[in-house]
């Protein structure tokens, strides 16, 4: 029987029929163990084990999705672009960074939305250049420097508008910054001679400053937060000082450290430094005052000078021209 079916597997499936065959029979046997070995009775402590491991993976998962979520809210569309929108070396980004910290833009992501901003503005007004010259060209002829100009003036000028506008911000903010200084200086020394300290007394005058001198008042409630932080007081005064970028605030935070490292009064500190900053104060305003007699003489020679000269001469002038013409006659 078995010779008869060798013969048989090999006349149909050639020389290799009955390893074929046997070969399929082992599968099928394999096939039909596999619901025997499925069908595996599960331990409670196993079970158990397996339980309180997806809960812990859940809860792990959920933790994920949470942080996830919290760090979505806060991601910048610009992250790809981070390698193009970004300097490449620390020492610039860290010049950029508190470029725009003294701008008033203390996000993370504000060096490179600023220069996305360039980016943007630089490229829509060269598209408008582009614009402008092809419609002059259709409609007039016009030489290659003035193509050019038109073309890439407009680009020029708004990769640089970005720019413009955080330096005069800047330059508005540390004035704002001057200006309240001393004003800030004798509340502070007035609130630590009323037996306040000198963390006390910041919180106070950045809520007192809060109105007239905002800015400021925002610098002062920086301080507080990270001395409540836990953070060094020098490194905090010295980040005040880089964050305002003002002298008279570089002097004062010099003055404190000092007076902090010596053990010295911080009261007559103060109030030797709050009378040197009001007396600079006067000076600064009674230099605007000499200046503004020579920023006026332009313009009273272009707005007063003439009308003056027309009122005088005029008069004398149309006399003169009244007796020519009677001389021609």
């Amino acid at each position: 029987m078995l010779k008869s079916l060798n013969d048989m597997l090999i006349e149909t499936m050639g020389p290799l029929g009955p390893l074929y065959a046997v070969g399929a029979l082992g599968l099928l046997l394999i096939l039909a163990a596999l619901p025997t070995i499925m069908k595996k009775t599960v331990d409670p402590f196993s079970k158990f084990r397996d339980a309180t491991k997806g809960t812990n993976s859940q809860r792990r998962d959920s933790a994920t999705a949470k942080k996830a979520l919290r760090n979505g809210r806060g991601t910048d569309k610009l992250d790809k672009f981070a390698t193009f929108l970004e300097p490449k070396s620390a020492e610039e980004m860290s010049t950029a960074r508190l470029t725009m910290t003294r701008a008033g833009y203390r996000g993370k992501n504000a060096v490179r939305t600023f220069h996305a901003i360039q980016f943007i503005l630089g490229i829509f007004f060269l598209l408008v250049g582009v614009i402008y010259a092809v419609f002059v060209s259709v409609t007039d002829e016009i030489s290659t420097t003035t193509l050019v100009l038109v073309i890439i003036l407009p680009g020029a000028i708004g990769y640089y508008i970005p720019k413009y506008w955080v330096e005069r911000r800047v330059q508005t903010r540390q004035g704002e910054i001057q200006d309240g200084f001393p004003d800030a200086l004798d509340m502070l020394l007035v609130c630590v001679e009323a037996g306040q300290s000198l963390d006390q007394g910041i919180i106070r005058v950045s809520k007192e400053l809060s109105v007239g001198y905002p800015v400021l008042a925002e610098e002062f409630e920086i301080i507080s937060y990270e001395v409540k932080a836990g953070k060094d007081k020098t490194s905090v005064l010295r980040g005040f000082s880089e964050r305002c970028g003002v002298p008279d605030v570089a002097s004062f935070v010099t003055v404190m450290i000092q007076s902090q490292s010596f053990g010295t009064s911080i009261a007559d500190a103060l109030r030797v430094y709050a009378a040197e900053m009001r007396d600079k104060r006067v000076m600064r305003a009674e230099e605007a005052a000499n200046k503004l007699p020579t920023k006026m003489t332009l313009g009273t020679m272009m707005f007063t000078l003439p009308p003056l000269l027309i009122i005088l001469v005029g008069p004398s002038v149309y006399d003169m021209l009244q007796l020519f013409k009677n001389f021609q006659m």
